[in-house]
């Protein structure tokens, strides 16, 4: 099966290995990253507080959030999708967590505007060199696959990922920006995704 992947950013374009199933993602461009914070915590050191000083206090917890971007674009055929995950050393190495778990892409995000981007959040100050692989993928029947696109794909044998010019679909919209209101979808971009994203100069 032919999986057509538009590289947005040179030089990452998802990379095969010959251990395991997985395809590799990497990070389009250097990020930093700056750890999660906490305003200081009151302790109440009195057995019976009287007054509302004497009472702990909440602590504010400010985490940064950020899209980091992939640098592909791919059009799955209908009746697929793609399950990414992270690399298993990403945390390790970065104190990266994804923020969706399991990030799930379906058929209709698939124009050269629809870049794949990973959700993270940061636990702890960290550099991400621009190539670094963070994050991995594989090809997948949606729920909704007919008959026909289930017995193409038990005879496909394997996915095969071809580099493309162009992908001439129109763009679905932002990444994660679909609405919670079942029956539609939100187009509107993510203002906010560059402000919570710093690049390392």
């Amino acid at each position: 099966m032919k999986i057509k992947v538009f590289e947005k950013t040179k030089g990452c374009f998802p990379k095969e290995f010959e251990v395991g199933d997985w395809f590799d993602l990497c990070v389009a461009k250097d990020i930093k990253l700056i750890a999660s914070t906490a305003s200081t915590l009151r302790y109440n050191t009195k057995k019976n507080p009287v007054s509302e000083e004497d009472k702990p206090k909440k602590r504010n917890v400010t985490f940064q959030y950020v899209l980091i971007p992939l640098g592909v674009c791919m059009e799955l055929p209908k009746g697929y999708e793609a399950v990414v995950i992270p690399r298993s050393s990403t945390f390790k190495k970065y104190g990266l967590i994804q923020t969706n778990s399991v990030g799930l892409i379906d058929n209709s995000y698939n124009s050269e505007k629809d870049e794949w981007k990973f959700p993270g959040l940061a636990t702890r100050d960290t550099i991400i060199p621009k190539g670094t692989r963070i994050a991995q993928f594989r090809i997948q029947l949606s729920q909704k696959a007919t008959v026909w696109q289930k017995l193409k794909w038990l005879m496909s044998g394997s996915v095969k990922l071809v580099q493309v010019e162009h992908l001439d679909n129109k763009p679905r919209g932002g990444f994660g920006e679909g609405t919670d209101k079942p029956g539609t979808q939100n187009h509107e971009s993510n203002k906010e995704e560059n402000s919570r994203e710093e690049i390392v100069k």
